[in-house]
């Protein structure tokens, strides 16, 4: 198997214990978390090779730590390049119920933002590898840091690699003078596999469909629509897949996704998520969960199908990186969600 290879920012992430608010006890506990490394971990975790790569800060005890985290979860971090710079951090507050999760970046300075074209070894960072994926959060770092992701795609469709993309719009980030719409057409141009919700189709790439995130259901007619409308827009895209998330509480969800492959458009099983212990990592985990599909299942339906199985499966546990094996994920795909204690 050939590694997939991985590229964005990881930051320190900060949360209250259990579900209380910001300092409501004087502490946080500290895990990490990053669109990008919680893909490689994903996959690492289902047993497929995964290499994350990223620019974090010289001589730096953080940058040690999660470069041993990385190793505990069979990701290779060799090609991590060490620059000048801090190590960003994010906040999270989980939501419970009518009350909504907040998170608080605090990334400004990171070592990555300052980093550029030439930053990475590209060829030694992609030897040997299969597949790239990078998401919209990098390029909205820094106008440096986009061009540093177009290099990277670049680089990877020079040597073969399938490239993906994770659109993943966050409007908090874009404040060096660019919007979405401006920057991730580019990459979305590099790509061969897309990922995304409706938000991101439209405040990413500009491309409209009447849909309402906030009704609580989701018309699936429509996103066929946005799928169609998407590649028809970028003829270089094998495949999109989009989640649909129907968010009627912090703590209920349903969850379920489609994809477009230009043939046929397919709907997973949809789930209902009750009790979310944490959402956040649940999008990056259906990424990592469709790439290990896309590149061990004979069908994409049968790659869909663990994707939002991985993801539905992600919402019960805390932190940002997926802690499920492929095995159990298949088992809730075969019926075995019943929560049944396993002796």
């Amino acid at each position: 198997m050939k590694p997939v290879v991985t590229f964005g920012e990881i930051m320190l992430r900060l949360a209250p214990p259990g579900f209380e608010r910001f300092l409501q006890s004087p502490q946080f506990l500290a895990t990490f978390g990053g669109g990008e490394a919680n893909v490689a971990v994903a996959l690492g975790g289902f047993g497929y090779p995964a290499r994350y790569i990223s620019v974090l800060p010289d001589k730096n005890a953080i940058t040690d730590a999660f470069i041993g985290e990385l190793r505990r979860f069979n990701v290779d971090p060799t090609h991590i390049v060490r620059g000048p710079g801090r190590f960003g951090i994010y906040f999270v507050e989980p939501g419970a119920n009518q009350r909504g999760a907040k998170v608080l970046y605090d990334r400004e300075y990171s070592s990555i933002s300052q980093a550029g074209p030439g930053a990475v070894n590209w060829d030694a960072a992609l030897a040997g590898a299969g597949w790239f994926h990078t998401t919209g959060i990098t390029p909205a770092l820094s106008q440096s840091c986009a061009d540093l992701a177009v290099e990277g795609m670049q680089k990877a469709r020079a040597a073969g690699l399938t490239v993906s993309c994770d659109l993943n719009f966050r409007k908090n980030l874009w404040k060096y003078g660019k919007k979405s719409s401006e920057v991730m057409p580019r990459l979305a141009e590099l790509t061969d596999v897309l990922i995304a919700n409706e938000e991101d189709c439209q405040m990413a790439l500009g491309v409209k469909v009447d849909v309402d995130v906030h009704s609580g259901e989701l018309d699936r007619g429509q996103y066929q629509k946005l799928a169609e409308a998407v590649l028809a827009a970028y003829p270089n895209l094998k495949l999109i897949a989009i989640t649909l998330r129907e968010s009627k509480s912090a703590s209920h969800n349903g969850w379920s996704a489609c994809l477009h492959n230009r043939k046929d458009f397919l709907l997973s099983k949809h789930y209902e998520i009750t009790h979310i212990v944490d959402r956040v990592g649940g999008g990056d985990c259906f990424a990592g969960g469709l790439l290990w599909g896309l590149l061990t299942k004979d069908n994409h339906q049968a790659a869909l199908e663990f994707a939002v199985a991985a993801s539905c499966l992600k919402h019960s546990i805390p932190g940002d990186f997926n802690r499920f094996s492929a095995d159990e994920v298949e088992a809730l795909i075969a019926g075995g969600g019943s929560g049944r204690v396993q002796r």
